[in-house]
């Protein structure tokens, strides 16, 4: 069985997590790196994937400077989300071999990742019959939104753990005007560790994906970014 390193990177802003994800897919693709899953914090930003539709963002400039709200254009599938503290961001980097080189399975994967994390706190997540992501009674819980590039996969999902939900309403969350969200913490009354969550996640990615996983700080992996 192959291993596969976590690595928490804590708190990280948006582009240089970006440019470490390019270097392990870059190293992956060329044979000489290894697999990694990355979790982190973003602090606040607001991502416009491939897909984004022209009215997502609901804030004008002005506003999303005024709560500190970065906004960046990013080359993931999807449409408009937003990262911020108290939401846990994962980073899948791993090559996709034969039998499970299909984009909609993978991204079910990642799905059943995060499901299977919720019910560790008794929550039913569940996927909803037309948007992807993860939703807990008519809420979104976790956003998912990927890049595969010859057979290897960047970007990935966010749950909210203990997000301030109030940063969604800069925009229409995944493009879906009306949509609610929700967080772990809302969703128990209870406060969650977030590394808690991330061991949780790291298992549950490791089972879903047939990899044993070793658990690692940042600290090497930045040195030779």
């Amino acid at each position: 069985m192959a291993t596969i390193v976590a690595y928490d990177l804590g708190r990280i802003a948006y582009d240089e997590a970006y440019a470490i994800q390019c270097k392990t897919v870059r190293e992956l693709q060329n044979g000489s790196g290894d697999e990694a899953f990355f979790l982190l914090e973003h602090p606040h930003v607001i991502t416009r994937g491939r897909n984004a539709s022209t009215d997502a963002v609901r804030a004008s400039a002005s506003g999303l400077y005024g709560r500190g709200v970065e906004l960046t254009e990013t080359d993931r599938g999807g449409d408009v989300t937003y990262h911020g503290p108290g939401q846990l961001v994962g980073y899948p980097i791993i090559r996709l071999l034969e039998g499970r080189r299909d984009v909609r399975r993978y991204v079910s994967d990642i799905e059943d990742v995060v499901i299977r994390t919720l019910s560790d706190f008794s929550i039913e997540g569940t996927r909803h019959p037309v948007h992807r992501g993860v939703w807990v009674s008519g809420r979104k819980i976790a956003s998912v939104g990927i890049r595969i590039a010859r057979w290897v996969t960047s970007h990935g999902f966010a749950l909210n753990v203990a997000t301030d939900l109030s940063y969604f309403q800069l925009i229409h969350p995944c493009g879906i005007e009306g949509c609610e969200m929700t967080s772990i913490e809302r969703e128990t009354g209870s406060r969650v560790d977030m590394k808690t969550v991330k061991r949780l996640v790291a298992n549950h990615f490791a089972d879903v994906f047939d990899r044993a996983v070793e658990f690692d700080t940042m600290q090497e992996s930045t040195s030779n970014a």
